[in-house]
């Protein structure tokens, strides 16, 4: 196996996948709830992040060509999701469990765009399209494993967090989360922006 490229995919979905940043908004998300549903959760993000990104590791290209869509477009589908979400935390709407299921929460925002949003998986079809053979595939695949594996273990042991905070703490930690996932919001939204005025000038 080429240890290099295992090191250099984990590296880089690591960084974009960010699991220190992750857990003020998972902890917003979840913080109400028991802690059984809180790691089912986790694991859920975690299952349904890895399918994402190893379906596009796969098909992806194919897939966006198929449905004419560009990297840039779901760049912005996926900045302007995030802007719902970090409405609801800054106006604390997501606050009550009772007004959210745990599956869902899991599955969106969390799993995607949260953890497979844009920047993994772009990276993930670079990394494939530059890949030369099986045995690079296999470093690919265990890197993505492994960096689902790390993300899960930062969640799943997050419990110790909401024991520290309390429930004041956990709202707190709701605003700033909202602010911090609006801003990358924006951010998302900005840079599929300014890929599509480069297409455009490029293209004329």
């Amino acid at each position: 196996m080429d240890l290099k490229l295992f090191g250099e995919v984990f590296v880089t979905l690591l960084v974009i996948v960010d699991p220190p940043g992750m857990l003020p908004i998972f902890l917003a998300l979840t913080g109400p709830l028991p802690a059984r549903d809180r790691n089912r959760a986790a694991w859920q993000a975690v299952a349904l992040a890895l399918g994402v990104i190893v379906i596009f590791a796969v098909a992806g290209q194919t897939l966006l060509a198929y449905l004419h869509v560009s990297l840039p477009a779901l760049q912005a589908a996926g900045g302007l999701l995030l802007i719902l979400v970090a409405l609801e935390l800054l106006t604390g709407k997501a606050d009550d469990p009772t007004q959210q299921t745990t599956s869902n929460v899991a599955l969106v925002p969390l799993g995607t765009p949260l953890l497979a949003g844009p920047g993994a998986i772009v990276a993930t079809m670079l990394f494939v399209q530059r890949s030369g053979g099986p045995i690079d595939y296999l470093a690919i695949a265990l890197a993505i494993v492994a960096v689902m594996v790390t993300v899960w273990l930062a969640l799943r042991f997050s419990g110790v967090i909401v024991k520290v905070l309390r429930p004041g703490g956990i709202e707190v930690l709701t605003r700033i989360a909202g602010l911090l996932l609006a801003a990358i919001a924006v951010q998302l939204i900005a840079d599929a922006i300014a890929a599509f005025v480069t297409h455009f000038i490029t293209t004329r």
